[in-house]
């Protein structure tokens, strides 16, 4: 089984996507006899998938600012060795931060539950500034 998900963007941050999956998931429990695996996969080369903490925003916060400094902007002068900058000055530094942070993730399903733990959400990071319309890919199987 498979479906897009498709998730709103604001300029760069994470956008959990936990419900909408969870959702989905349970909808089709029952056709797979309750387990089964999860691939999500996003279609974008400039942002990323993660599962990580949902119980508190400055994880994300602290996420999205660490991976800021780590890959300024292109009008940064540390990073005037770049030279894929027609598209602005967030545009190659998000290709980086999406080779360094996974596209895809794989979570296992437990009786029509996704096995995530307590704190664990499904996030988009995105790193461009622009709002964006990205596409994540599930399936089902």
């Amino acid at each position: 089984m498979n479906t897009i998900f498709y998730i709103q963007t604001h300029g760069p941050g994470l956008y959990e996507f936990t419900r909408d999956v969870t959702n989905w998931v349970e909808e089709r429990a029952g056709d797979l006899g309750g387990d089964g695996l999860l691939t999500l996969f996003v279609r974008h080369t400039s942002c990323s998938l993660l599962i990580q903490e949902n119980a508190d925003a400055e994880v994300q916060t602290d996420l999205h600012n660490f991976f800021a400094r780590l890959v300024p902007p292109t009008s940064d002068p540390s990073m005037s060795y770049l030279t894929h900058t027609y598209e602005g000055p967030d545009d190659m530094p998000a290709h980086i931060k999406a080779a360094l942070l996974p596209q895809s993730c794989t979570i296992p399903t437990i009786t029509g539950q996704l096995a995530l733990g307590t704190w664990q959400g499904i996030y988009l990071f995105e790193h461009r500034n622009a709002p964006h319309q990205r596409q994540v890919v599930a399936h089902l199987a």
